[in-house]
């Protein structure tokens, strides 16, 4: 004896609502059971130790010693060499009268 498939749809439908579940008689993908797990981040992000050990962070905890960096003053003095040449970046403008978009109009 076969059941109709509308009888089962309901008994489907009446089952989600008891259980707190998604009613999808078609199977569709829904993505639900993604949505519903715990979320990895805090538990990934756990697992890594703190990144400590930069420059930055040994000036912060000691103050009183002279601390260091190489590649940071590199950097300083090429762009002070690049400076000299006039090939550093161009200022910011700070007003809209300075910038090109806003300054001058033509009619």
């Amino acid at each position: 004896m076969a059941v109709p498939r509308s009888r089962i749809v309901d008994l489907l439908r009446v089952q989600c609502r008891i259980f707190n579940t998604t009613f999808n008689p078609d199977r569709l993908r829904l993505g639900t059971k993604i949505l519903s797990q715990r979320l990895r981040g805090p538990a990934v992000a756990s697992y890594y130790p703190p990144r400590i050990g930069t420059t930055q962070d040994l000036r912060k905890l000691y103050p009183e010693y002279d601390v260091v960096d190489e590649e940071e003053d590199d950097w300083i003095e090429k762009l002070k060499v690049a400076k000299l040449k006039g090939k550093n970046p161009p200022k910011k403008k700070r007003t809209a009268g300075e910038s090109k978009k806003f300054g001058k109009r033509r009619s």
